[in-house]
C-alpha cells in the first residue's frame, strides 16, 4: 500500500501580524496535487491542523475543504488533533467528517475507537492506531479507562503513553500493514524551531520504545523538521509543509510518501512542497542591505548592523518591503562600561532617559525629543 504522511498545517498562523492565508491555501492545494499524482491508499494528517484552539471560520473552511479534497483523490483520510488543535471541537466535526468519508480523532475515547482498519483497492489489509495529542492530565484520564491502580496512574507521561499504545496495538499481526499515528515529542527528535515549547519539554518526551516492533510505520506530528527517529520500527516526522516561524527557515517543507506491504519494510520518500514561502534572515548595514540580492518572495528577518536611532526600522522596510522583523545586531548593544551607577535622586525624567539611551549606545536627539513630547502629554 501507499501512504501520504503530512502534519502540522497550522492553518490560521499569522507571522508578525502578516496573514499567511493565501500561502496556506496554496500549500494545501499542492499537497492535494501530490496526492492526485501519487495515488496513495491512505492519507495521514498527524495533528496541528490549526494554529489556534479557536480557529477562525476561514481557517475551518480551509481545513475542511483540504480534507475533503484529499478524500476526493480516492484515498482514505485520517486526521488527529495536535496540541494546537481544540480536540473537542475536532470531535464535534465527526458527523461532517463521516459524511465526507474522512476519519477524525480529536479526543481520546474508548480504545476500540482508536483502531481504524481498512483494505486497499489491491486487497492489502491495514490497521492504524490513531492517538491524538494528550496533555499530562488527559493522559491520566485516558489511562484510567483501562482500570489502572492508583500507583499506575501516577506514572510518568511516557509510561502512560506506552501503556496506551501497548493496549491499542495489541491486535497487530503479520496479516496486515500495521500503522501508528500520534502527535508526540520523541526522544532523539530535533525540534524545528517553531513548536510550542511547553509541549516539547522533557516531561512530554517519550522514548521511541513506546512503539511496538510490529509496526510497519509510525507517522508522527509535532516536531516541524522532517526526520527519522531511531526506534524498534520506522518512526518518522513528516515535518511542517511550510516554515511556521523564522526559527524554521532552514527546514525543507515536504510530505512523506511511504510504500509498504505486510511482508516488506517501509520505503519512505520525501516530496518537497514548493508553494511554501521561504523565510530568510539577512544581516548588514543599510548600505549593505541596499546591495543585497534578496529573494523577492521571501519574508525577511533583518538584523541591522547600525546604532539604533529613530526611523531606522522605516528605512529598513523602505529598502526591504517584506521585512517583518527588524532587530539591531546584539553585538552593537553591549552596555557600555561606566565607573559607577548614576545617581537617580533629584534628576529629571529626561536626564534618566538620556542616561539609559547612552548605556544602550542609542545617542539620537530625535528619540530624546520624542520622549519629552510624550512625557509632557502624560503629565498634562
Amino acid at each position: 500500500m501507499k501512504i501520504l504522511h503530512t502534519s502540522d498545517w497550522h492553518v490560521g498562523k499569522v507571522l508578525k501580524g502578516q496573514s499567511r492565508t493565501e500561502e496556506q491555501i496554496a500549500v494545501l492545494a499542492e499537497i492535494v496535487d501530490i496526492a492526485r499524482a501519487e495515488r496513495p491508499d491512505l492519507v495521514i494528517v498527524a495533528g496541528d491542523l490549526f494554529d489556534s484552539a479557536a480557529p477562525t471560520p476561514d481557517a475551518t473552511r480551509i481545513v475542511t475543504r483540504a480534507l475533503s479534497a484529499l478524500r476526493s483523490t480516492g484515498a482514505e483520510v485520517v486526521a488527529i488533533a495536535g496540541n494546537h488543535d481544540n480536540g473537542a471541537a475536532l470531535h464535534a466535526l465527526r458527523p461532517w467528517a463521516q459524511a465526507a468519508g474522512v476519519t477524525l480523532r480529536g479526543t481520546f475515547g474508548a480504545a476500540d475507537d482508536h483502531l481504524i482498519t481498512g483494505t486497499t483497492a489491491g486487497g492489502e489489509a491495514w490497521r492504524l492506531v490513531a492517538l491524538p495529542f494528550l496533555s499530562q492530565r488527559y493522559a491520566v484520564r485516558a489511562a484510567e479507562m483501562f482500570d489502572l491502580t492508583a500507583a499506575e496512574a501516577t506514572q510518568t507521561y511516557a509510561d502512560l503513553v506506552a501503556r496506551l499504545l501497548a493496549r491499542l496495538c495489541a491486535d497487530f499481526n503479520a496479516d496486515a500493514v500495521n500503522l501508528v499515528t500520534a502527535h508526540l515529542t520523541v526522544v532523539g527528535g530535533r525540534i524545528g524551531g517553531g513548536e510550542r515549547e511547553a509541549h516539547t519539554i522533557e516531561a512530554y518526551a517519550v522514548p521511541a520504545t513506546v512503539f511496538p516492533p510490529g509496526a510497519h510505520y509510525v507517522a508522527l506530528g509535532h516536531l516541524h523538521r522532517r526526520q527519522a527517529v531511531p526506534g524498534p520500527c520506522p518512526v518518522h516526522y513528516s515535518g511542517a509543509p511550510f516554515a511556521v516561524d523564522f526559527g524554521e527557515e532552514q527546514n525543507t517543507p515536504s510530505v512523506n510518501i511511504v510504500e509498504v506491504t505486510a511482508q516488506t519494510p517501509a520505503k519512505v520518500r520525501p516530496v518537497k512542497v514548493r508553494s511554501a514561502v521561504p523565510l530568510r534572515t539577512v544581516r548588514g548595514t543599510l548600505a549593505e542591505l541596499s546591495k543585497m540580492d534578496v529573494d523577492e518572495a521571501a519574508w525577511l528577518r533583518v538584523v541591522v548592523r547600525e546604532q539604533p536611532r529613530a526611523g531606522l526600522r522605516e528605512q529598513v522596510q523602505e529598502l526591504l518591503p517584506r521585512a517583518l522583523e527588524v532587530h539591531i545586531d546584539p553585538d552593537l548593544l553591549v552596555e557600555q562600561d561606566r565607573p559607577a551607577r548614576p545617581r537617580r535622586a533629584g534628576r529629571s525624567p529626561r536626564e534618566l532617559f538620556a542616561d539609559y539611551l547612552a548605556s544602550r549606545g542609542h545617542d539620537d536627539p530625535a528619540v530624546r525629543d520624542l520622549f519629552d513630547r510624550l512625557y509632557e502629554e502624560v503629565i498634562s
